[in-house]
């Protein structure tokens, strides 16, 4: 077991992964809203969009407006996600406003990669190696291999951390191959079902394997385990975590339908810092930042913390 880090990196992806699956229209003007606030609690990496096809992600149809009227703020990095060369080309269209990185995204459950892209594991090595060729081509760095479901899967049950690390085995040969160096590898829980000890565990043999990775936990809250299952990667020294302000957002493809999404950027927040661990970030400001949040989605958010306030708020009280 690691020390616990001095300080974390968080990637807030509360715009990306909140309005992709938000099921009435959000207003542009809201999302920057939301992005430009966020921007002002000390967050560092906001991830803001998705460039994506707006018949398949209609919340993300207006992502190059949302870029285009948000106002970056030195010091903070916008990043957004895409799929395809079509979506690349609207980042690149933006990359003024933008922080473009690539990923080589596999999936450690055959049953998932199927279900959410139709294609068998290995047609999936195949479209990251054609992927990754494309954004080399296009001057977009590849540093990173993630992993989802790798925890287990709805599909498919549990998902040994072997076939985790097979997985990612493969994610380093199609960056061998395209030579490309990775500095972190990125551990998700898809469908929640990780627990500290299988965090302990598959972040402790990862990190055995490659030892000069940087790794990232991207936590859900499906089982309410979440806060948990970052304090066991903490305790493992895990030092960049992704989450979502007021828990905003989910996997819309894991058939689990009303679960609770990402792990809360404030709660998260709260934790590091009753334990001792800096994040740079202001937690009253956040909570303000989540309650505009649920009043921008129009529905209660899973974050208990933008209910219930700080514990420095009441300290300063008592």
């Amino acid at each position: 077991m690691a020390d616990l880090p001095a300080s974390i990196e968080i990637h807030e992806e509360g715009p990306r992964e909140g309005f992709q699956i938000e099921p009435g229209p959000i207003a542009t003007a809201d999302k920057v809203r939301l992005i430009e606030a966020l921007a002002e609690t000390g967050l560092k990496r906001i991830q803001v969009c998705s460039f994506v096809n707006p018949r398949v992600v209609p919340g993300w149809a207006d992502a190059d407006d949302v870029v285009a009227q948000m106002k970056p703020k030195d010091g903070v990095s916008y990043t957004a996600l895409w799929f395809n060369e079509k979506g690349l080309d609207r980042a690149l269209a933006a990359a003024d406003k933008l922080t473009l990185y690539g990923s080589i995204s596999l999936t450690a459950s055959e049953a998932f990669t199927r279900r959410n892209l139709n294609r068998s594991h290995a047609e999936q090595v195949e479209a990251s190696r054609r992927q990754t060729a494309l954004h080399i081509a296009r001057g977009v760095p590849v540093k990173r291999v993630g992993v989802m479901a790798a925890f287990g899967c709805n599909y498919q049950g549990d998902v040994s951390r072997e076939q985790v690390i097979a997985t990612l085995q493969d994610g380093f040969g199609v960056a061998a191959e395209a030579g490309v160096e990775i500095e972190r590898i990125s551990l998700s829980d898809t469908m929640g079902w990780a627990t500290p000890p299988r965090v302990e565990a598959l972040v402790g043999e990862v990190r055995a394997k490659w030892p000069d990775k940087r790794i990232t936990l991207h936590l859900h809250d499906t089982r309410g385990l979440a806060v948990a299952n970052a304090y066991a990667g903490l305790k493992m020294g895990v030092d960049f975590f992704d989450s979502t302000v007021g828990g905003l957002g989910g996997c819309p493809f894991a058939g689990q339908k009303g679960a609770a999404g990402n792990i809360s950027t404030e709660e998260l927040v709260l934790l590091c810092h009753e334990i001792g661990v800096e994040t740079g970030v202001d937690l009253d400001a956040l909570i303000e930042v989540g309650r505009m949040a649920e009043a921008i989605v129009g529905h209660t958010l899973p974050s208990e913390l933008i209910h219930a306030g700080s514990l420095d708020a009441l300290r300063g009280s008592a």
